[in-house]
């Protein structure tokens, strides 16, 4: 199964963060809660110019998702089309898929005592559409929706 997910040239990356606020806009998450995070690595020398490189956190929605196996409630599950969900409701803020996500995609609100994750933007996906991070705001067009045919 290939499954759903984004492809994400970290390469092309100018940290310009559309792809946060469309995120934010369309999930409404809380202060301090990204679901999609652009991270800035930088800056470095490089034959006396100065560089920065960033890098894209987001769930990767992983064939073998280390979250899911690390929850105690079992609040994250699966779908069979590859989308990894966190189900709110059974989440008792325990951080242990904080700990577990290799990616380090899973953000923590602290308002809530939840943890929260990309789901994909399922809802968009469902209805055709892409995830909000993929549907033409990223200004340098470096994240791509993939879906599972």
């Amino acid at each position: 199964m290939k499954g759903e997910g984004l492809m994400i040239d970290h390469q092309a990356c100018w940290g310009c963060r559309t792809c946060e606020v469309a995120c934010k806009q369309e999930m409404g998450t809380p202060d301090g809660v990204r679901l999609i995070a652009v991270v800035e690595n930088g800056p470095r020398e490089e034959e006396g110019r100065l560089f920065f490189d960033y890098r894209v956190r987001v769930c990767r929605h992983c064939e073998v998702p280390p979250c899911i196996e690390s929850c105690p409630e079992r609040a994250i599950s699966k779908r069979a089309d590859g989308i990894v969900l966190m189900d709110y409701d059974r989440c008792v803020g325990c951080k242990e898929c904080i700990e577990a996500c290799p990616y380090e995609a899973i953000a923590y609100d602290m308002a809530r005592g939840i943890a929260q994750k990309c789901n994909l933007c399922h809802h968009r996906v469902e209805k055709g559409l892409l995830p909000a991070c993929a549907d033409r705001v990223c200004l340098a067009h470096c994240i791509r929706y993939q879906d599972g045919d």
